[in-house]
């Protein structure tokens, strides 16, 4: 496992942004993440930032996570990781914009880090694909591509294990849905972590 990335930080935090559109479950991929990391003993913080948007309007959410109580309540300025849910978002927001050069891309496309580099125009910055989209229709059958994302997050990051991501999305969702439902969101999650494309 890769050391303890809040460790690694000038600063005793790590600040988070998602970019995506209304439905494909960003802000429910963020609150997880707050709840896998919440149970390791860190303080945590998820939440988005919308109007009233339509199903496919550009959504933002973040997360920050820390050692210590978290008394910062504005939005992240400087992410330090960046998860991008919707390829097409790149030509419409700056998706690099607050981030340094050491700053990690997580994108959800078909395509490799270097022609999303190529494409955005990004300079320093690591890079890493999945094809979270084909992922999640072939395991959930529909276009929610926010687990497999999670997964990708759990390699890339080395932050904990993807078995503390997994039995956390068992604990959330065998109440609500069919033993099904659970097992394809479980899939889709191991499949983000064993698929991701780190540049």
């Amino acid at each position: 496992m890769k050391k303890d990335i809040i460790r690694g930080m000038k600063k005793d935090m790590l600040e988070m942004r998602w970019h995506g559109r209304a439905g494909q479950g960003i802000v429910t991929a963020a609150a997880v993440l707050a709840q896998v990391i919440s149970k390791k003993g860190k303080y945590v913080q998820a939440y988005p930032e919308f109007g009233a948007e339509k199903r496919g309007a550009p959504v933002v959410a973040f997360n920050r996570v820390s050692n210590d109580p978290i008394r910062l309540h504005s939005h992240v300025k400087k992410p330090r990781i960046v998860l991008v849910v919707d390829p097409t978002l790149i030509k419409v927001v700056d998706i690099c914009e607050g981030t340094e050069d050491d700053a990690i891309i997580i994108v959800n496309t078909s395509k490799d880090p270097t022609a999303v580099r190529e494409k955005a125009g990004i300079r320093g910055r690591k890079i890493c694909t999945l094809d979270a989209s084909r992922i999640s229709e072939e395991e959930l059958g529909r276009p929610i591509p926010n687990m497999p994302m999670l997964g990708a997050f759990m390699k890339v990051t080395g932050m904990y294990k993807v078995d503390d991501l997994t039995s956390t999305i068992f604990e959330l969702l065998e109440k609500r849905f069919s033993p099904k439902v659970v097992e394809e969101n479980i899939r889709a999650i191991r499949r983000g972590f064993e698929e991701v494309i780190e540049g």
